[in-house]
């Protein structure tokens, strides 16, 4: 099956997710489009990478990911197609490819530059043809020349050792709910050489020293910690907008203390 996924911040109000839609299947009417998001902050790179990385290995090897998402920059991007952990992704070189994985890509070509297309509107005219071709099996080495690699940009790194894991909130969800960057596998290694002793989860003024594993253990209104289905460490306040209840946005320092 032909499957093209299509992430931007154009909003849903105007005509420009249809009229990418509509060059994607003009190419191949048997394309199936998925929306993953319309509602990406304008030109934030951090936002748009967090979504797309959430998701995008859940789709089939192979499926080709469409990204409508570039820096407000007066130099224009290349536009490149990637082949990184067997899925293909078509978007501007704004340093988001860097972003979504830390294996290196198998493939990076630049399509715009066999029969260079000018247009105001990328995601039309250049990206949404080309994730066509790819979704319709071209060979992304036929897409265009190769190139040595793509703009990196640096996500936020967490801090380990035994006596504790510092990390930050990357990402402030719709419910207000505060995703880390502390990863699951690195607290369990973490814990397991320290013999699974207590330990101590910090945020704001808030102390906890006990993980949750669902929403609803806690009542309405208490503060819950667990690790997400991303395996990321949450925060969250049930039936509340932990956010703005507890004054943290993005960046803020998180931390897991243990006692030694």
């Amino acid at each position: 099956m032909a499957l093209v996924t299509f992430m931007s911040d154009f909003g849903t109000e105007d005509h420009y997710v249809a009229a990418v839609k509509a060059a994607i299947l003009r190419s191949n009417p048997s394309i199936t489009v998925v929306d993953i998001s319309h509602h990406i902050s304008q030109s934030d790179i951090g936002h748009a990478s967090y979504v797309l990385k959430s998701v995008y290995r859940d789709f089939p090897a192979g499926t080709v990911h469409l990204i409508g998402v570039d820096l407000a920059s007066k130099e224009p991007s290349r536009y490149l197609a990637v082949k990184l952990e067997e899925h293909y992704f078509v978007g501007a070189d704004s340093g988001m490819f860097s972003l979504l994985s830390t294996q290196r890509p198998t493939a990076i070509v630049d399509i715009n530059s066999l029969n260079p297309v000018e247009s105001s509107f990328a995601a039309k005219d250049i990206l949404g043809p080309a994730a066509a071709a790819l979704a319709s099996g071209k060979n992304i080495h036929e897409m265009g020349p190769a190139v040595d690699g793509v703009q990196v940009l640096y996500a936020r790194q967490l801090k380990a050792s035994k006596r504790e894991i510092a990390g930050n909130v990357v990402r402030v969800d719709h419910y207000g709910n505060l995703i880390t960057n502390i990863d699951q596998g690195e607290f369990e290694t973490i814990n397991k050489i320290n013999g699974n002793k207590p330990f101590e989860i910090c945020f704001g003024r808030e102390r906890v020293r006990k993980l949750n594993k669902l929403y609803h253990e806690v009542e309405s209104g208490e503060v819950f910690v667990l690790y997400n289905s991303n395996r990321v460490l949450q925060i969250g306040i049930h039936n509340g907008n932990a956010s703005e209840l507890l004054g943290l946005n993005l960046d803020a320092p998180v931390s897991i203390n243990f006692e030694l």
